[in-house]
């Protein structure tokens, strides 16, 4: 999914940008340009970093525990 459109970068490269070594915001934005121009995408690039683990006391972003599955009821609809 393409995360900066404004540098054509996806969460595929800020992925592997951390695998490579960058640990922070400035670090992704130094090496892939992300959020230097418009500054829309920052929050995004933010929960990529978190998803990943890093970075979560520095980016803003709170790492949070998965949603749990809704329950969901069928009912038979029955003719009249």
């Amino acid at each position: 999914m393409i995360v900066c459109v404004c540098k054509s970068v996806s969460d595929r490269k800020i992925r592997a940008a951390i695998a490579d070594g960058a640990d922070s915001f400035e670090a992704l934005q130094f090496e892939l340009g992300v959020a230097t121009c418009c500054g829309k995408c920052e929050q995004s690039v933010r929960e990529v970093m978190a998803q990943c683990g890093i970075c979560e006391s520095q980016c803003g972003v709170e790492r949070r525990a998965p949603a749990q599955p809704a329950h969901i009821t069928f009912y038979e609809r029955k003719a009249a």
